[in-house]
């Protein structure tokens, strides 16, 4: 993979998004199914797969509240990565190459990781 001189700005805002979405990952595993509270359902048993689903309190209003700033923030940071002017310096493959490499910026090389363990 080629290296790309990335700004401290982007680097900083792509771990900032790493670790937003890691953080809205970690609150919807713990979110009711339905954001409104819901009757639960089953699927009948000569169904594909039979499934149920309890009640739904729905969400709290905080978070509700939660779950809004963080997927407003993913937003706001996905919109300062993608139009950050550096990537106006490159074209063609070079820009997707690129975009792919800042997703793995912060990625620790296994020799690393063996030699800290």
């Amino acid at each position: 993979m080629a290296e790309y001189d990335f700004p401290e700005d982007l680097i900083a805002a792509q771990l900032e998004m790493h670790r937003t979405r890691a953080a809205y990952r970690a609150l919807c595993e713990t979110l009711p199914w339905s954001v409104v509270p819901l009757p639960g359902y089953e699927r009948p048993e000569g169904h594909h797969y039979p499934f149920r689903r309890e009640d739904s309190p729905g969400y709290t209003e905080e978070q509700a509240e939660q779950e809004a700033r963080l997927r407003a923030r993913m937003r706001e940071l996905s919109i300062q990565i993608g139009t950050h002017p550096f990537w106006d310096t490159l074209s063609g493959p070079d820009v997707v190459a690129a975009r792919s490499a800042l997703k793995h910026v912060h990625d620790t090389p296994a020799d690393e990781a063996d030699a800290a363990a």
